[in-house]
């Protein structure tokens, strides 16, 4: 195994962590596959033979990457925050119990469309780093240019804008299955029509395969994407409902070589109307392997 291929095969091993920390950074699916892209891409020119901590190194370039998309995106926003954060009576300690930073880990998910758009950049980078992955605060200086007290800093006032969001409500899976069952249905059948009515004009769809680690290959739009669903007929007619990673999804093939599964992203503009936004066909092996897959009754 050449050198190269042991990157490629150690970037794969921490991909879902990457993935993981760009998603509670950028708040976006698409964007956070985006920046684990960037980050490999740098990782494959970068000069590995000084890298001691190859996950901290990896860590540290997807928190950069994030960084610049972050800063990107607020320059290029015209209209004004609606989001409104309220700030809590008390300041936390940052030496708070490990019950009080576990229960702040699991509501941050929920919390975490607010606060995109209330936070600082460097103060989201800070708290998502530190507060949810565990990141020394003298690590995550040197990206934000500052110094190790200043970061903690900024850590400290997003995590008091976190516990002051509130809480939206959790997503109707039942909802979200329906829309699942509706795209199967329609590509089973080869209805165009009905494949466009239940993706969002947008829609982005990815696919890994073995051969190609670190890459994937993408369509963007509703009508790319319902024609090569078309072609997902077999798959369709084979394919069993499961959660994926917590979200509605699919598993084709199971207990077979090769097996395979779908994804999904759905709208939140309410949940009669919930469209698919994110599809991902994955057949990855090393890719599988770090999927949290709970079958369903159909």
């Amino acid at each position: 195994m050449d050198e190269r291929e042991w990157l490629a095969q150690r970037f794969e091993e921490n991909r879902s962590h990457l993935r993981a920390v760009a998603y509670r950074m950028l708040g976006s699916l698409t964007e956070a596959d985006d920046a684990v892209q960037e980050s490999w891409l740098r990782l494959s020119r970068a000069d590995t033979d000084d890298i001691e901590n190859l996950v901290g190194w990896l860590t540290t370039i997807v928190g950069r990457v994030c960084l610049d998309m972050l800063r990107s995106r607020r320059a290029r926003r015209e209209d004004p925050l609606e989001a409104q954060v309220t700030e809590p009576a008390l300041d936390p300690e940052d030496g708070a119990d490990p019950e009080h930073q576990a229960l702040l880990a699991d509501s941050v998910g929920l919390a975490l469309l607010v606060v995109l758009e209330t936070l600082d950049p460097a103060e989201r980078l800070a708290f998502v780093l530190h507060d949810m992955f565990a990141v020394p605060f003298e690590e995550i200086a040197p990206i934000v240019d500052r110094s190790p007290a200043a970061a903690r800093q900024l850590a400290s006032r997003a995590r008091r804008r976190v516990q002051g969001v509130n809480t939206p409500p959790a997503p109707d899976l039942t909802r979200q299955r329906e829309v699942v069952e509706a795209f199967l249905s329609a590509a089973r059948g080869g209805d165009f029509d009905a494949l466009v009515a239940v993706l969002d004009p947008d829609v982005v769809a990815r696919s890994y395969a073995a051969d190609r680690p670190g890459t994937s290959t993408v369509l963007r739009g509703a009508s790319a994407v319902a024609r090569q669903a078309l072609t997902f007929a077999q798959f369709a007619k084979s394919a069993e409902p499961a959660l994926v990673d917590g979200s509605p999804g699919v598993v084709a093939d199971r207990g077979k070589p090769g097996y395979r599964v779908m994804s999904f992203g759905f709208s939140d503009e309410g949940f009669a109307d919930a469209v698919i936004t994110e599809i991902e066909v994955i057949t990855d092996p090393a890719r599988l392997g770090a999927l949290d897959l709970v079958l369903l009754d159909a």
